[in-house]
């Protein structure tokens, strides 16, 4: 391995080079990533074992890289210089593969996806969890903030050149409402740190990163070859599925029973058919990549949890649409909660799955009698509702878990809508909950709630009109749900199985 600081228009940029102990050229892999390349050594010699020219670098302001950290700002320009390096060192055979996972993955895509930069981009794409941008990775589609998720990764890594993983877990050790103080953007104040960037992440929602959905927005125009990699419990799972469906190239859709973390971060429906060998597949894929001998198209495999089997994505025969109304005659009983109150003070929290059994109800809580018989929920799934607030502002979350025959609560879904109608004016929505891939056993129940918060993951709604994360008051909002008008909307029947590897590198 060699390392070098490779300059680019502002800045000079760490890089680490690991190439294959055979004779030249060779393909290239790149991975730009603000997590530390020496945390990518071994990665790096497993692709150059393979024949890879294994190319790492630190980002922009990032460990051994100099210049300023704006996260998400210079990354498709300082991708394109780095790829117009690669492919004039006297090593490389002019062909090269971005990869990356989280943020290391939105940097091989705007290396791809980039027009306005010079100079051709990478000749495929990995993308594993990707954070698509600030935009996607701070709020949810219907733009209620992911609070937890972002004060973590922004108290790890913004605003400085290295990072310190455990500053938000010693921040809450230290003060365990450290979340609850208002206003949400005097975070940094209460960190005890500068944190600049905090604020404008929220002001405009995307910091210096673009518009929403900019990236999937540009990628029908994409002609490399695409392998997205995600996990079923990933945060970040939808836009993985959205950004393989909006491909204009060749691309390939794994999504396992993993977290962010993926493999390492196995869920509890985990089987050991599930288990891949993630790095050998990419290598195996990124082989194909370049030679051209992927098919043309999409194609896909998506592991059911609790099973040992993997289903492509997509209309199947063998599915079929299940519509589970509110009510007892259809399975799906109103258990208590029917008129509720959403109230800040006590929020439903996100970080645990049990209800309370007494005091005034903070949720509806519907619950189905026992399955008969195993279900396989694969595909779209979502929630109709019929309700009402008394408030100007509302956030609707709908949780749904599985009871299982032993009495174990696991996660299931989770979806949100965030809706501004009339006070006291009933109103119909449906709530998205993501695609399920799961095997549910007989025995099971589906208990399904409908809140008004999901705290700390999500920031709390002050139910006022004011931004949730500006807002220094709080106040509390009657629910009232109409059972007649809603219904519990699922996919059932996998449809043929498919194995893995052959479906990515076909």
């Amino acid at each position: 391995m060699s390392t070098c600081l490779l300059p680019v228009p502002g800045a000079r940029l760490a890089t680490d080079l690991t190439l294959p102990g055979t004779r030249p050229p060779y393909p290239a892999v790149l991975v730009r990533t603000p997590y530390g390349r020496q945390n990518h050594r071994a990665e790096a010699r497993a692709w150059a074992a393979r024949g890879f020219a294994a190319v790492v670098q630190d980002v922009r302001g990032r460990y051994g890289s100099e210049g300023e950290w704006r996260p998400y700002r210079h990354e498709a320009a300082d991708g394109a210089a780095t790829l117009r390096w690669v492919r004039a060192q006297p090593w490389s055979d002019g062909t090269a593969v971005a990869a990356g996972a989280s943020y290391a993955a939105h940097c091989a895509l705007v290396a791809a996806l980039e027009p306005e930069h010079t100079g051709p981009g990478p000749d495929a794409v990995i993308a594993a969890v990707p954070a698509l941008g600030p935009a996607e990775t701070a709020r949810e589609p219907s733009g209620v903030e992911r609070l937890l998720g972002r004060a973590g990764w922004w108290a790890a890594h913004g605003d400085r050149p290295d990072s310190d993983p455990a500053a938000l877990d010693r921040a809450l050790a230290a003060d365990p409402r450290l979340l609850e103080h208002l206003p949400l953007t005097g975070l940094p104040d209460r960190l005890g740190r500068e944190l600049p960037s905090w604020r404008g992440l929220w002001e405009d929602g995307r910091e210096d990163g673009g518009p929403r959905d900019r990236l999937v927005g540009r990628a029908p125009a994409a002609r490399v070859p695409l392998l997205a990699i995600g996990g079923a419990r990933d945060p970040f799972a939808a836009d993985t599925l959205r950004l393989w469906r909006a491909w204009g190239g060749p691309a390939r859709l794994l999504i396992g029973p993993w977290g962010h973390g993926l493999t390492a971060e196995p869920a509890p429906d985990a089987r050991p058919g599930h288990r891949l060998n993630l790095g050998a597949l990419q290598v195996r894929w990124a082989r194909a990549a370049l030679a051209g001998a992927l098919a043309p198209g999409r194609r896909s495999a998506l592991a059911l949890g609790d099973s040992e089997h993997w289903h492509p994505v997509g209309r199947s025969r063998s599915r079929t649409r299940l519509s589970r109304p509110f009510g007892p005659a259809h399975g799906l009983p109103l258990h208590h909660g029917g008129d509720f109150l959403a109230d800040p003070a006590r929020p439903v929290r996100s970080d645990g799955l049990s209800v309370p059994a007494d005091g005034e109800p903070d949720r509806a809580l519907l619950l189905s009698a026992p399955l008969p018989r195993p279900l396989d929920l694969f595909g779209p799934a979502g929630a109709r509702l019929r309700a009402t607030a008394d408030t100007p502002a509302a956030d609707w979350f709908v949780r749904l878990t599985v009871l299982t025959p032993d009495g174990r609560a696991q996660p299931l879904a989770l979806g949100v809508a965030r809706r501004t109608d009339p006070p006291g004016r009933p109103a119909g929505l449906t709530v998205p909950l993501g695609h399920l891939a799961r095997r549910i056993a007989p025995g099971s129940r589906l208990r399904l709630e409908i809140s008004g918060h999901h705290f700390p993951a999500h920031a709390r709604n002050p139910h006022t009109g004011e931004d949730p994360m500006t807002a220094t008051r709080l106040a509390p909002s009657r629910r009232v749900l109409d059972p007649a008008g809603g219904a519990l909307l699922l996919t059932a029947g996998p449809g043929r199985r498919v194995d893995p590897v052959q479906e990515m590198c076909a």
